[in-house]
């Protein structure tokens, strides 16, 4: 049996390789279940199991591997072969010649070009040799499992399982803190929740706990300032604000944040599709979930609006930096005024006006 998982989470490519992996040596199903239901396996614990790099590993020490019976292992105890990094398996003739009373199966935490029949091309000849790692392992009549990110709206759920297994308690703010920080990257998401348990010890989680012990917690709050302005929203921009101020954020910071948010808007205003949305991440050197969440409010803003945006953040920037403004965080509070449409706070006018001497 061969087996080909890929995709580019890498936390719950692990997890179905765990589950997979069990079901094989037990002999039970091995279709796939709710990986966020999942513990996170510790493969090395599992006796049949053996382990290969594709990148160090030849074929021939993997193809031993099926072969190899273990000095304990019963004789017709199954075995499992696992090959991490398969896309750098050079000999992929490996893949219809492995032995067939062993369980091969190939990890790639990328995701992989689709094989001739899911691209709708023409058939290959009946003898022709396999050109990729998909058209190998479907050659041999084996799985292909591609295990895709997590969208946008399957992170909060994502999160309270994963809670859940940990026995940890979120309550709702707190989650959705969680996923606008740190979106879409599960192994992240693990590691934060497992920590913010042990920081409540048995408390219930607060998002003022996130915002406090999770990096990335005031990108979300700048993300809803960004919001509100783009909704024209003066009352809750501003309340967002300030609490972003209490909570000690530095004005320049929360200006660089908001000039970054409607970067990202510019960006998701051309998305077209998650692959757009991959594309675009790499451009600006963001994340896909970014973008994907900005989709919704990109829709209501138009280049003309980002322009206007760059305009007044770079306006408040020079006029801080010129001390120009009474304080930074009038220069700031005008801003976002500014952005919310409100008449007569425009910071442009005061680039006119001779600064200060000191």
């Amino acid at each position: 049996m061969v087996f080909l998982l890929h995709g580019e989470d890498s936390f719950r490519t692990r997890l179905r390789l765990g589950e997979l992996s069990a079901a094989l040596l037990s002999d039970q199903s091995f279709a796939p279940t709710d990986l966020s239901t999942l513990a996170e396996p510790r493969l090395g614990a599992l006796l049949g199991v053996t382990r290969h790099d594709a990148r160090t590993d030849s074929a021939g020490v993997i193809m031993m591997s099926g072969q190899a019976q273990g000095l304990f292992d019963a004789v017709d105890e199954p075995r499992v072969v696992i090959v991490d990094h398969a896309e750098a398996l050079k000999d992929i003739d490996l893949i219809g010649s492995f032995p067939r009373e062993a369980a091969l199966v190939l990890v790639s935490v990328e995701r992989l070009a689709a094989g001739r029949s899911r691209r709708g091309q023409r058939v290959k000849a009946p003898n022709a040799p396999a050109a990729n790692l998909l058209e190998a392992v479907e050659a041999a009549g084996g799985s292909v499992e591609r295990i895709e990110r997590l969208a946008p709206v399957e992170v909060p759920a994502w999160i309270a399982a994963r809670a859940r297994i940990h026995g940890v308690k979120l309550d709702g703010d707190a989650v959705a803190m969680l996923a606008s920080a740190v979106g879409s990257d599960t192994e992240r998401l693990e590691q934060e929740v497992q920590k913010l348990g042990a920081y409540a010890n048995g408390a219930t989680v607060t998002a003022e706990a996130v915002r406090t012990l999770v990096s990335g917690a005031i990108e979300a709050d700048v993300f809803a300032l960004t919001q509100a302005v783009v909704r024209k929203d003066a009352r809750t921009a501003v309340a967002t604000l300030e609490r972003l101020i209490a909570d000690g954020n530095a004005v320049q910071q929360i200006l660089a944040l908001l000039l970054w948010q409607f970067r990202v808007l510019l960006f998701a205003s051309a998305m077209r599709s998650n692959a757009d949305a991959e594309r675009m991440a790499k451009a600006i050197r963001s994340s896909p979930y970014a973008i994907q969440r900005a989709t919704a409010f990109a829709r209501r803003v138009t280049r003309a609006d980002v322009l206007r945006a760059y305009e007044a953040i770079y306006a408040t920037d020079q006029v801080i930096k010129t001390g120009r403004a009474e304080s930074d965080l009038a220069a700031l509070e005008l801003c976002v005024l500014d952005l919310c449409g409100v008449a007569n706070a425009d910071l442009r006018d005061m680039l006119l006006i001779e600064a200060p001497r000191r």
